[in-house]
């Protein structure tokens, strides 16, 4: 039998790489950071802004004094089409390592919720407003702490002159406990002096106005989202914050939160594309076959189907990361909120129906929400229908 290696013939080979395509993995330890000039650079940069906004001052070791490590945690910011913006490198404090009590009391922080961010967009669109982003910088770093905590020099930076000195936190620093909230209170109070008040409903969303201006201030950590009725007086209100704090501005809404966004002369179209495909590869479902409904007709999930998973945490993860996608995606809203009933303990039959809705989005990755910047809408309509004792466990009903 005549083969076509015996007489020398070869099919061309394609062979194909991701290498040229993904990008590069961020350094895990200062060891592999110290080792790229750009990764150094970041590191210069990020100490250097430490030490001008005197975070710490260097004290003698007390043995008596609960001390905490630190690490620097280095991370490569994308912009929505995937390029590249910039590498950061941030220094954290190992806050599980403090005593409650001792080195922190609250620790709670407010964040501005989803229906204000599509509240307020909407109010934007529909009035023809322009909607800036915002992103502060070193943003921790602002908050003051009125608790006394100590922490080791971050490595690579230790002073020559001191090196079994510790340093005493003066502002507070990204990964402490009470980091989060020490930021809220610093900006939300410089807000309230300067005339805004804070929403009754939700305390991350804050409001200026008088008998001939409105200005709306959305926070959400260290990001930012402000729009009003005259964009000069929103230039004038940026201004002002950044005096005061260290602002970048991005200019309109384009990416805020993993959520794009894109403006046209109908509206505002927010989507999660991206965050989609990330998900999708996080979980090794990229290649699934995709479906066409996010949930099976007349399927029921109850609490003893199936049997009980041996390790929660996947499920966890992909349903907690699924209640971050239903800001754009109302779709999904419904089947997101059943299996989200059964995170104390999932069985394979919950996993499953969780999957489907991953393979529904693979195939629905860049749908969205429109917020349309349509006049003629003068009355709000609302629509409700509720199940007559859909749950099968309880027999209590669903509406919404």
């Amino acid at each position: 039998m005549r083969t076509r290696a015996k007489d020398g013939i070869f099919k061309p080979k394609h062979i194909f790489t991701l290498s040229a395509f993904s990008p590069p993995d961020d350094p895990t330890c200062f060891t592999q950071a110290n080792k790229s000039l750009v990764w150094r650079a970041a590191m210069a940069d990020e100490f250097n802004a430490l030490i001008n906004n005197k975070t710490w001052d260097l004290v003698s070791w007390d043995p008596t004094k609960n001390v905490v490590a630190c690490k620097w945690i280095y991370k490569t910011k994308y912009c929505s089409d995937g390029s590249i913006e910039w590498h950061k490198a941030r220094l954290v404090a190992q806050g599980f390592k403090q005593q409650a009590g001792v080195d922190f009391t609250e620790t709670f922080s407010p964040v501005v919720k989803p229906t204000s961010v599509r509240l307020v967009l909407s109010v934007a669109i529909y009035l023809g407003w322009s909607v800036r982003q915002l992103d502060v910088k070193n943003a921790f770093l602002h908050g003051v702490l009125t608790e006394e905590v100590y922490m080791r020099q971050p490595q690579g930076f230790i002073h020559p002159s001191y090196p079994t000195h510790v340093c005493r936190l003066c502002k507070a620093l990204y990964g402490l406990k009470q980091a989060p909230r020490a930021w809220f209170h610093c900006f939300s109070g410089f807000l309230l002096r300067c005339g805004f008040s804070q929403s009754r409903s939700d305390s991350s969303m804050f409001i200026y106005r008088t008998d001939s201006q409105v200005v709306y201030i959305l926070l959400y950590v260290d990001d930012i989202l402000i729009t009003g009725s005259s964009a000069s007086f929103v230039s004038s209100v940026i201004k002002t914050l950044s005096h005061q704090f260290a602002m970048k501005d991005l200019g309109d809404i384009h990416y805020f939160l993993g959520v794009q966004a894109k403006r046209t002369p109908q509206g505002l179209f927010l989507s999660q594309e991206k965050y989609i495909s990330d998900l999708l590869r996080r979980f090794h479902l990229h290649t699934v076959k995709p479906v066409r409904t996010p949930l099976p007709l007349r399927i029921t999930l109850s609490l003893t189907d199936g049997e009980l998973l041996s390790d929660v945490t996947q499920y966890r993860s992909m349903v907690g990361a699924l209640q971050y996608l239903t800001l754009t995606r109302p779709d999904i809203t419904y089947v997101v909120h059943l299996v989200s009933q059964f995170m104390h303990a999932p069985r394979t039959t919950h996993l499953l129906a969780v999957k489907r809705i991953y393979r529904y989005l693979q195939g629905t990755s860049t749908h969205g929400l429109w917020l349309r910047a349509d006049k003629t809408i003068s009355v709000v309509t609302a629509y409700s229908d509720a199940d007559w004792a859909g749950c099968p466990d309880s027999s209590r009903s669903t509406t919404g």
